[in-house]
């Protein structure tokens, strides 16, 4: 097995090159289905048959799927080889996406692709619990959700091509091959949370049990607020008589805005601190939701879409990067990842129920609403940290 997982009693940095590398690719496998949830769902209703609400439903449970993983690891990863997790993971996510291989009755679908989510959500707790390690959390994290990104533009693009290609089996082959690419990389990655170097990480100041757990509701609300918005994107910009390439071309430009959000937080670091790109990031979030509400043109429809990635990737990097600072052994990234996860499931569902009574304004509007929460919620936090970042200085 050396070949494969690499021999445990060789030390890798956790802040080298190669490993950083390695976790910034768990990173872009991980979610390679979620962040081109928009074509997945549209292709579900336009080549597979399912309508809008059931589609929202088959993308919901594959992420509860997801977020049952992350959970499963904050209680596992301590106990374990990362290294062999890492590989489960990436194998179950493949064997989900074989599965859901011509696929077309409801229930069974949600079962293949709850399978995948578990994988999935494996791989992306791990990929990021390792990160929160890494001496430049802010920055690592930055470079991840770039990556993704870049990932997430050039699939949007060719996804309608793809469909029209190669169908939705084809697209799922693609998934799986793409998730058994991560293990030629596990080698590279650290086998648990002892292996960080000691001077990696530094003392984390004793915060209160109120503020980590305000900050972890933020982190959940603000996720829903993010699966809400993400999951009808598509087809809204379809309701509004936009052509489907079209639609296609605003979320892959979003995409690129989006890498540029992640940059900047990468290029800023703690420059300027993380109250304000976070306040920013989250009260901008729900502006650019907002603009989705009402008659609902294609300049209203791109603007929102533009700001609405920006500010979303520019805002995940301090986000993981706040939590790595309440707990320097990553714990309370991995449970950060596990609401992440959870809202992002939660986020389809309730968007689906709404559009079952009403329509997409209030699907919005209520996206709007728990932006502006999550950000209430997480400036205690935040003002927490920078008191003790004041008194370390001095």
């Amino acid at each position: 097995m050396n070949w494969l997982l690499g021999d445990k009693a060789t030390f890798i940095s956790i802040d080298s090159r190669i490993s950083i590398i390695s976790m910034v690719l768990l990173s872009v496998i991980g979610p390679c289905v979620f962040i081109l949830q928009p074509g997945y769902v549209q292709g579900l209703v336009q080549y597979l048959g399912f309508d809008e609400i059931q589609s929202g439903y088959i993308a919901s449970t594959e992420m509860f799927g997801v977020a049952a993983s992350t959970i499963v690891m904050v209680l596992i990863s301590s106990k374990f080889n990362w290294r062999i997790l890492a590989v489960l993971c990436l194998s179950l996510s493949s064997i989900g996406n074989l599965l859901s291989l011509s696929v077309t009755d409801f229930d069974t679908l949600r079962a293949t692709r709850f399978i995948t989510g578990l994988g999935s959500g494996g791989v992306i707790s791990l990929g990021f619990t390792m990160m929160g390690l890494t001496q430049k959390a802010d920055r690592n994290f930055g470079y991840a959700i770039t990556w993704v990104l870049i990932y997430g533009a050039l699939g949007l693009l060719v996804m309608p091509t793809a469909f029209e290609s190669i169908g939705m089996d084809g697209v799922l082959i693609f998934f799986a091959l793409f998730c058994l690419s991560g293990i030629c990389f596990v080698r590279f990655l650290p086998t648990g949370e002892s292996e960080k170097e000691a001077d990696s990480v530094v003392d984390a100041a004793d915060y209160t049990s109120a503020i980590k757990g305000t900050s972890l509701a933020a982190i959940l609300l603000y996720n829903v607020a993010i699966g809400i918005t993400w999951a009808y994107l598509f087809l809204l910009g379809l309701e509004a008589n936009i052509s489907e390439q079209g639609v296609a071309n605003v979320l892959t430009i979003s995409q690129f805005l989006g890498i540029a959000g992640a940059l900047i937080a990468v290029i800023l670091q703690l420059k300027i601190g993380r109250i304000i790109p976070l306040m920013v990031g989250l009260l901008g979030g729900g502006l650019s939701v907002y603009l989705l509400v009402g008659v609902v043109d294609y300049f209203y429809y791109s603007a929102g879409v533009y700001l609405f990635n920006l500010l979303w990737n520019l805002s995940m990097p301090y986000l993981l990067a706040t939590l790595a600072d309440f707990d320097r052994t990553a714990r309370i990234v991995t449970w950060g990842v596990s609401m992440q996860m959870v809202g992002t499931a939660i986020g389809p569902s309730v968007a689906a129920y709404i559009l079952s009574l009403s329509n997409y304004d209030n699907v919005y509007l209520v996206a709007t609403v728990l932006f502006i929460v999550s950000a209430l919620l997480l400036l205690p936090g935040l003002l927490a940290q920078k008191k003790v970042n004041i008194q370390a200085v001095r």
